[in-house]
């Protein structure tokens, strides 16, 4: 008998269902009701509810309430520090079932192989990962990479079951200016899924930037932007994660009639944030907290996210749709007690049934030694440019500053909290190295490194000291990778990530204890961020404005271009 057939004789109640949950409630997404039910399943589809069922499996739910599956609609899973597998088996259990995740990082260093080590990866994991194209590799002409990727290297990959589309598009000044690389990598994907990403774009820019045919945004960091976006077409993603945090800031759009246009993302929180916080459970809990409707959020965890990607399938608690279940306490606590992925219960006997991926770029850290002279800047005349860090937002401003010197070195100023960034060319390609200074970290002595450098993954250090900048950018090549917090000439925290410089190969409970005790050594250096090691690893990203460096030199984003 055929799947089909088996399905409809389930529907019907010809046959016993594979698994009945009896005693609860299901949210109906489309009237915004708790609905008393059966929940029928057959194989990975719903096959019955608001009917009473016979089932092969009965699963007593009672007082518990069903949700469709939560999807993340914009991640990079190599930012959660753990490879797809390991990413599977921390977050599916908090209800995610579905992400849609952009290999951006792992690509702009290896490539093509980063790309096929993700889908390999996509096809053995239990939560359903979908893949977009990573479209700015490298992200600008103002960084190096470890790779390129034109279209024609991208095109071999559209037909594979797990792509969705083409990847955020960064690059939206090469978007309004018509720069051929973007034009060529836009005009495969006119008849396909375009990601956007567009921060503090508006008006007739954004209306250039839309008529290619691009179609949500992750990047709005306030009403607002995101008003606008929507009034002209976008389908805005909400985004709160370890260092952006926009959920506070967009909730007076989170409304009944707006969340058809809405969907939720992290991009992207790590194993510490979610082990202590949650994942968009999180973002459910706290949205509801602060008067947002249920029903508005959690038709953008489901509902509406499956659609702004055409996932047809996936969404509702209703027959014929994929069996992506959450069963939680509460609407309002959000707290997942039992999860199905396409009508498997999640267990650690279900993620043993999958095949291991191997590992890939392993020696990717190719920097040069480098030694504490390589950290000086030249006193130069007037004011210099700072960085100037937004706790919680990976946008940054431009700011100046007349700064202390000694000789003929400028120095750092702490009593300004102005300290030392460094980036330093990581893929053996030029041996790079460009030096500024950045404001907010609170670091009061010693540094902390980096081989998370968004997008290009270069060495970012950031310290008070040159020495210890150097001993941490060097402790980097030495573990393949990772991040090192070191203090007056000690390494005194660590987590090696040597996959391709971005990823551990430990289980996520080992890379979670890690960062606990990486956070408490950078916390000892006087940093007041939250999340001090995902904010230095975006000091490097030229395509957000305002002020960024690069292994190039200090970029002013507003106007695309180096300034030292």
């Amino acid at each position: 008998m055929t799947d089909l057939a088996r399905r409809i004789d389930q529907g019907t109640g010809r046959e016993p269902a594979d698994i009945v949950l009896k005693g609860g409630r299901f949210f109906d997404l489309v009237t915004g009701e708790l609905v008393s039910s059966d929940i029928a399943i057959c194989g990975e589809t719903i096959i019955g509810t608001v009917e009473g069922y016979q089932g092969r499996e009965v699963i007593d739910i009672t007082g518990k309430i069903v949700v469709p599956g939560f999807i993340d609609t914009h991640l990079h899973i190599e930012s959660s520090l753990v490879t797809p597998h390991e990413f599977d088996r921390c977050v599916l259990p908090y209800g995610v079932t579905t992400v849609i995740c952009d290999p951006h990082e792992i690509a702009n260093v290896l490539g093509t192989e980063g790309i096929q080590f993700f889908l390999d990866s996509a096809e053995q994991t239990i939560m359903d990962i979908r893949v977009q194209l990573s479209s700015c590799v490298p992200a600008t002409h103002l960084e190096t990479s470890g790779a390129d990727l034109p279209i024609e290297r991208l095109v071999p990959f559209r037909s594979h079951p797990k792509v969705i589309g083409l990847a955020e598009f960064m690059n939206f000044p090469g978007v309004i200016h018509k720069d051929p690389i973007c034009m060529a990598k836009l005009e495969a994907f006119q008849d396909g899924h375009i990601d956007g990403h567009s921060p503090l774009l508006s008006g007739r820019d954004l209306n250039g930037y839309l008529s290619a045919r691009i179609r949500t945004d992750h990047e709005c960091t306030s009403a607002a932007e995101a008003m606008e976006k929507i009034r002209k077409g976008m389908h805005i993603l909400v985004r709160e994660g370890s260092v952006s945090k926009d959920l506070h800031a967009l909730m007076p759009i989170l409304t009944e009639r707006l969340s058809p246009f809405l969907a939720l993302c992290t991009d992207d929180r790590n194993p510490l944030d979610i082990a202590e916080q949650g994942h968009l459970d999180y973002l459910i809990r706290e949205a509801i907290r602060h008067g947002v409707e249920p029903l508005a959020i959690y038709r953008a965890a489901s509902i509406s996210a499956a659609r702004a990607f055409g996932l047809r399938d996936r969404g509702l608690v209703a027959p014929g749709w994929r069996a992506d279940l959450v069963v939680v306490d509460s609407l309002e606590n959000c707290k997942a007690e039992m999860v199905f992925s396409a009508g498997r219960r999640v267990t650690d006997a279900l993620f043993a049934t999958r095949k291991p991926v191997a590992p890939v770029g392993l020696d990717s850290v190719k920097a040069r030694a480098v030694k504490a002279a390589d950290f000086g800047v030249p006193v130069a005349e007037g004011e210099t440019p700072v960085i100037g860090i937004m706790p919680g937002k990976i946008i940054t401003e431009h700011r100046r500053f007349r700064l202390p010197t000694s000789g003929n070195q400028t120095a750092v100023d702490l009593e300004n909290d102005v300290i030392k960034v460094a980036v330093i060319e990581r893929h053996g390609k030029n041996g790079n190295h460009a030096n500024g200074f950045v404001q907010g970290f609170g670091l009061k002595k010693g540094a902390i490194a980096s081989t998370v450098g968004h997008d290009s993954h270069n060495i970012c250090v950031v310290g008070v000291s040159e020495e210890d900048m150097a001993l941490a950018a060097n402790r980097l090549g030495e573990i393949k990778g990772g991040f090192v917090v070191v203090e007056d000439g000690k390494v005194t925290g660590e987590i090696p990530l040597p996959v391709a410089g971005l990823m551990s190969l430990e289980p996520y409970e080992s890379v979670r204890d890690t960062l606990h005790h990486l956070r408490k050594a950078a916390y000892a250096l006087g940093t007041t961020l939250e999340e001090p090691f995902l904010q230095v690893a975006f000091l490097p990203l030229p395509v957000i404005p305002h002020l960024k460096i690069s292994d190039k030199g200090m970029v002013d984003v507003d106007q695309f271009r180096l300034i030292g």
